[in-house]
């Protein structure tokens, strides 16, 4: 274990759960997943050996750390993408601390517009932790950039189970997918792609 990222990631749990307690509006909330979550993509990259890794929600990094941290184990690198220019800065500023810099590519994008011009069959790992809202209109990109065997995993499946029912039947209706829900952090729906 590298002492100083633990260090790093629980400084940034710290930070975000601060933040989260003085602003309710959300494009002022860090949003982080827990540190089971975090344990759980580690786990599902490295047991998937995924190499090419996508995350879809930066935030400040914190998530990222977690995918990256993993994705050094199996050769992989993490794409991640995010739309607000104040959390592309705080995530560069936490990956340049992180000693992870090579295994992250920081995008300052818009998710939908990104996924629509991303090679299919392209992505072992799809972690989904963005604007609900918008995770419809992205399923058929969702989907063809997700290669045959490759997993999405989709946070805030119990705790805004609402939002995310509508991108669940989706999943639950595709015979190309094998899906289900995980009691874990903020809950995880889980997606496989078989063929």
């Amino acid at each position: 274990m590298n002492a100083a990222l633990q260090a790093l990631k629980a400084e940034l749990a710290q930070f975000g759960a601060d933040n989260d307690a003085r602003h309710s509006e959300r494009g002022q909330r860090m949003l982080n997943i827990t540190a089971d979550t975090g344990e759980l993509l580690a786990l599902l990259l490295r047991h998937g050996k995924a190499r090419d890794v996508l995350e879809i929600g930066t935030s400040n990094g914190y998530s990222t750390l977690w995918l990256a941290e993993a994705a050094v184990a199996t050769g992989g690198h993490v794409t991640t993408l995010e739309w607000a220019a104040d959390k592309v800065e705080m995530a560069r500023s936490t990956f340049a601390r992180s000693g992870l810099q090579a295994t992250i590519s920081l995008l300052h994008a818009d998710a939908g517009v990104w996924l629509t011009q991303a090679p299919a069959d392209s992505v072992d790992l799809l972690f989904l932790d963005s604007d609900r809202e918008q995770y419809v209109h992205w399923w058929p990109h969702l989907r063809r950039v997700l290669r045959p065997g490759g997993l999405l995993v989709v946070d805030n499946a119990t705790s805004h189970a609402a939002q995310i029912e509508p991108l669940r039947a989706l999943l639950a209706a595709d015979p190309a997918f094998s899906s289900s829900l995980l009691p874990v952090g903020n809950g995880e729906l889980l997606g496989l792609r078989l063929h």
